[in-house]
């Protein structure tokens, strides 16, 4: 019986979920993540080229390694010690906690702008206080997809591999995903390849967001604005909590120098203040719950013979 419920990937997620829950972010020497960036950087110092060809090279590598490395893991241990690792490192990959955290630190410092700067990616020296708190919210959406939801549907499809190369993919686009002179070419297979994992988490985000508002509706909103947005997936989640906490977000923001048009999401309130980043903050304990109860609900479903004996 144990030896099913621990083969399935429903209760892998819920395990690795309900680990980032209660321990929230566990604190490496070595994160798995931190050790990813390592190896770019590395391979970006030694080996960047300005072509797609050597973006493609980095990107096999990165996955590869990080592969082949779970699965040295998996043959080296015990079954039983396999499925602690599993559980243990699918917790460490979601983000929940840290994400949340991080985003509080912001709005509690001294100099909300300075901490912003580790956080995104857009310039932050000419942005207004609103306009700070705005980037807050933004960040803090996108990477429910990214940290979250995306994590969790790549480990309830494909297990912890899955789970491996989402993260490699994620932190390699937002290492060399820009759309800039040195990573236009170097970058491009990355950010596609983020593009093509993140489709449906993305909008799966949207929904789980808009619905636990109870403004379903305006996934309707958010699909016909999205055309004009650069990236095809950030605006699902970010205009969710937009639509979710009628606060405007979106619109005109400038990365490396540059300044991206992009329509408003969202509408009421677009001068925005600490409160309103509390106010998304809170948005997780509504989030926790759905997801709680629709990984108890995949754990039933995919294990029901086990429940009815």
């Amino acid at each position: 019986m144990w030896i099913s419920l621990l083969n399935s990937y429903s209760f892998l997620a819920f395990c690795a979920y309900l680990i980032d829950y209660i321990f929230g972010s566990i604190k490496l020497k070595y994160h798995p993540v931190v050790l990813i960036g390592k190896f770019i950087s590395f391979f970006e110092r030694h080996f960047y080229k300005d072509s797609i060809k050597a973006g493609a090279i980095i990107f096999i590598i990165t996955n590869l390694l990080a592969l082949c490395f779970v699965g040295f893991i998996s043959i080296i241990l015990p079954k039983i010690y396999w499925y602690v690792f599993e559980i243990g490192l699918s917790g460490i990959l979601i983000a929940n906690n840290m994400l949340y955290k991080e985003v509080k630190k912001v709005v509690l410092s001294d100099n909300p702008r300075q901490k912003l700067r580790y956080l995104v990616s857009r310039d932050v020296d000419s942005l207004s206080e609103s306009d700070v708190y705005k980037a807050c919210i933004e960040t803090y959406a996108e990477n429910i997809n990214d940290a979250v939801i995306a994590p969790l549907f790549y480990l309830l499809l494909f297990g912890l591999w899955g789970l491996v190369v989402y993260k490699c993919t994620n932190t390699l686009d937002s290492m060399i995903g820009y759309r800039n002179a040195r990573y236009e070419k170097f970058g491009k297979i990355s950010a596609r390849a983020d593009d093509v994992l993140n489709f449906i988490p993305a909008r799966l985000t949207a929904l789980i967001v808009l619905f636990v508002n109870k403004k379903l509706n305006y996934i309707k909103n958010i699909s016909k604005l999205s055309r004009y947005y650069t990236s095809p997936n950030s605006v699902y989640p970010i205009g969710a909590f937009a639509y979710s906490l009628e606060v405007c977000l979106g619109g005109p923001t400038s990365y490396f120098g540059k300044v991206v048009f992009k329509p408003t999401l969202g509408f009421n309130k677009c001068k925005l203040d600490e409160s309103d980043v509390f106010r998304a903050l809170r948005q997780k304990n509504k989030i926790d719950l759905a997801i709680v109860l629709i990984l108890v609900l995949l754990v039933i479903i995919e294990n029901w013979r086990i429940f009815i004996r």
